[in-house]
Formats: structure tokens, sequence, C-alpha cells
């Protein structure tokens, strides 16, 4: 067993713990990366509208104030940012309209023939408001120009220039923060889809395991498996599904060993009573026939055996058969005529109660022979001057059929298992009797075929009453 498990080993790329743990790891990384650029792209989103706020606010504060016929030379620009005050930018800057450098906050360079050619310079000359920002090197670095307008004339520029190293160093920290916190969910979370799906495959394997072992041949092997989940749900009708196979094994070894058995005591009697002919070459014809009807009557029970085990094979097999509108009181009726000889001989009599045009669906030969069987026993294992009563009645939907005579009886302990293959009461009277142990098993297996009952009941006054019931068919108008 250990070699063929073996041999099946799945590798562990395509095992179920493989899949399970990319799973997580892919999911994971999703949520990780979703954590670290989500809240980063929004809160430059959030830092950018600001800046753009905040800038084209000043640049237009500085571009209203510079407005005027004297607005626009080197003394006015410095005589406005200086009522302005200071701006806490890096840079201001301001040009005339053809980009020449009038003002710059930047005291190391001289302005004197100096163009500030800025493209956002550039763009605000031509009439535009301008605003640009970066998230460089860990700092923000905002742009922003708008243009001097006097009399419905560009005359000027004026350029803003910030450098935010402290929000810029907030985002850092930021995202530092949700680095740490990634690297913490993501070992917390490799570890736990490792443990998850090891369980997980564990309790797959012993599943797997479970069903290599019944294979073998060990049907009394469950598996115990906790929880409330599918997989112990699979655990519980596995565990239900072995109960069947070992209950069927069961019964198939007792079958084979119960058969065997019979059929070795008909045929050792054949062979003893023939080898006796043969060997005793004295033996006068009188015994000689004798021996023969032995013989013959071993061959019979012989056939009897056989014909019984063959009935219920086609039974186990489920043979369909097509079930049809039968008429209770004619199969019964039949079953009399054919019976009477034996009830004669035996001094028993036979009692019919008949309720007219109670019909079931069946096969009129299956229903023949469970009826047999049943007034066949009643007579066989009665006593003489007794009495078998079949009687035939609807109750509501079911129709009934009851059997019932006035013999010996079956012991309390003995109720429960005459329907059991080979079983017999009185194992000597029934051999006596022509029986097999095998007839009841017959008629019960033949009634569950037409989703019928049986019971069997002590006789309160000695005897044993068996109770069929069958579904009653309603026959429809204009049906034959």
């Amino acid at each position: 067993m250990s070699e063929t498990r073996q041999s099946r080993r799945v590798p562990f790329w395509r095992s179920l713990q493989a899949k399970y743990a990319l799973t997580y790891v892919v999911v994971i990384a999703g949520v990780l990366a979703l954590l670290n650029t989500y809240p980063v792209l929004r809160s430059q989103d959030s830092v950018f509208h600001s800046k753009a706020t905040a800038l084209q606010s000043q640049a237009l504060v500085i571009s209203s104030a510079l407005a005027g016929p004297d607005g626009l030379s080197a003394d006015g620009v410095g005589r406005v940012m200086a009522v302005l005050g200071g701006t806490g930018l890096s840079r201001v800057l301001v040009t005339d309209a053809n980009g020449a450098a009038l003002y710059d906050s930047r005291p190391d360079e001289d302005l004197e023939g100096r163009y500030a050619l800025l493209a956002e310079v550039v763009s605000a000359l031509r009439g535009y408001d301008v605003f640009r920002c970066d998230y460089v090197g860990g700092a923000f670095h905002s742009r922003a120009a708008a243009p001097v307008v006097y009399r419905g004339m560009t005359v000027g520029a004026v350029y803003l220039d910030e450098l935010d190293a402290e929000q810029g160093q907030m985002l850092s920290d930021i995202q530092q923060t949700l680095r740490n916190i990634s690297i913490i969910i993501a070992i917390v979370a490799l570890g736990l889809s490792i443990l998850f799906s090891k369980m997980m495959t564990r309790r797959f394997g012993r599943l797997l395991g479970a069903i290599h072992t019944v294979r073998e041949g060990e049907y009394s092997h469950r598996v115990r498996m906790r929880g409330g989940d599918e997989l112990s749900q699979l655990a519980g009708e596995f565990n239900d599904l072995t109960d069947r196979l070992q209950t069927t094994e069961e019964v198939r070894r007792r079958f084979v060993s119960d058969a065997s058995h019979e059929l070795k005591t008909p045929l050792a009697s054949i062979r003893l009573l023939s080898d006796s002919i043969l060997q005793n070459g004295e033996m006068d014809g009188e015994t000689v026939r004798d021996f023969v009807g032995d013989i013959g009557e071993e061959a019979g029970r012989l056939q009897r055996i056989t014909e019984k085990l063959l009935t219920l094979t086609r039974l186990d097999a489920s043979t369909l058969v097509e079930a049809v509108p039968v008429k209770v009181e004619e199969v019964a009726q039949r079953v009399e005529h054919m019976l009477s000889p034996l009830a004669q001989a035996a001094e028993v009599s036979i009692v019919m109660e008949l309720e007219h045009g109670v019909e079931v669906m069946a096969d009129a030969d299956d229903l023949y022979q469970v009826l047999f069987n049943l007034v066949e026993n009643g007579i066989k294992y009665n006593l003489p001057g007794g009495q078998v009563k079949l009687t035939v009645l609807r109750e509501e939907e079911k129709a009934v059929i009851a059997v019932e005579d006035t013999g010996v009886g079956i012991p309390a302990q003995d109720i429960d298992k005459v329907f059991d293959r080979f079983y017999r009461v009185d194992k000597a009277r029934s051999r006596a009797a022509g029986g097999t142990g095998l007839g009841l098993s017959i008629v019960r297996d033949t009634i569950s075929r037409y989703q019928g009952e049986i019971e069997v009941r002590p006789r309160g006054s000695g005897g044993t009453r068996f109770i069929v019931t069958f579904p009653a068919h309603d026959r429809e108008e204009g049906e034959t």
C-alpha cells in the first residue's frame, strides 16, 4: 500500500498546497501594492491641488498689484514687493512684455540685460495662467506664472517658484509607514496562508489516504474530521459510503459462506450415495432404488437452492421489469389453486378473504411468487388440522395483503432474522420440509422492488402473521 501511495504522490508545484499558497501570495501582493500606491497618490493629488490654489492666488495678487501705468519698472516692482512683504517662496520673478527680468528674489544674480525665458514665463506672456508641480527627491517643487495685464494687453509676467521639503518629508514618512505596515502584513499573511494551506491539504490528504485504505479492502476504516465545513460533510458522506460498503461486503461474505455450505451438503450426499452404489456390487435392487430416490431428492434440493440464488441475484442486480396494474384477487386465487394439493396432504385448510378490485403496480409473476412463498410456508410449518388465511383488502391508499397461519410460530428472538438469507428457525424441520432459507429473502426483496413493505408478527393464539403493503393502484377512466 505504501508503494502505491508513494507512486501517486503529487509534485509540490501541482499540489493544492502550492496552488493555495500562490493564490494567497498574489492576492496579498495586490492588496499591498494598492495599499502602497493609492494613499500616496491621493496625498500627492491633494498637495498638488492645494499648491495650485495657493500659488496661483499669489501670482494673481502680485500681477494685479503690478497692473498700472508705473508698475512695470524696476523701482515700481521693488516698491510693490516691499509692500507685499515676504512671500515665503523660493523665488519671485517679474518680467516685462519681452521677458526681460525686472525683479528676481534671488539676490546673487545681476538682472541687467538678462531675459527670463522660462517655459512658464513664455506661456504667461502669451496670456495663460500656468501651474506645474513635481514630487522629486522627497520634496514638492511647484511653479506658477500669471500674465500682468494693463488695458487688455499683456505687459509682463509674474513667475513664482516654491520648494516644499516639509510636506515632502511628511509624504515620505507616510510612504515609509505604509512600507513597514505592508512588511508586517505580508509576513503575517504569508504565515497564515502557509498554515491554512497546510491545514487544508492535510485534511484532503486524510481523505485521500482513507480512500486508498478502503480501496485495499479495509472497509472498517473511518475518517474523523472536525468542523462543520464542506470537507467535514464530505468526510461524513465518505463514512456513510464505507458503512454501506462494509455492510455489503459482510453480506457478500456471509452469502458466499452460507451458499457454499448449503450447496456442499446435497452435493456431498449425492456423491456418498453414488459412491455407495458404485462400490457395492452386491447391493439389491430395492436398496439401489432407495439410494437413487435419495439422490433425486438431494438433486431436487440442489436445484431449488440454485434457482432461488439466481432469483436473488436478479433482484440484487435490479433488473428492470415493467410494472403493470395487477389484480391481487386473481393472483391469490391462482396461488390457492396451486397449493391446494399440498394443503390437503398436510391436513391444512386455506381460507380466502379477498376484497374485489384491489390492484397494485407490479409484475404478475413476481406478485405470484410472493404470495406463493408466504402461503406455502404457512402450510409447511403448520400443524395437522391447522389453517392458513389469506386476506386482501384496501386501506386508504394502501393495498394490504395478510397471510397468517396457526402453526408453531416464530420465537421472539428470531423475528428480526427471518428475512436473512439462509436463516432457518428450525433447521432440522426446514430441511425435512425442503426449505432453503431463501424464500423469505426473495419475498422481502421482491416487495421492496415495487415500493412495498413487509412485517411479521406473532399471533396471540399461536402461529405467525405476515402483513404486506403496496401502494394501491387507482384505475383511470378508460383503462382496461
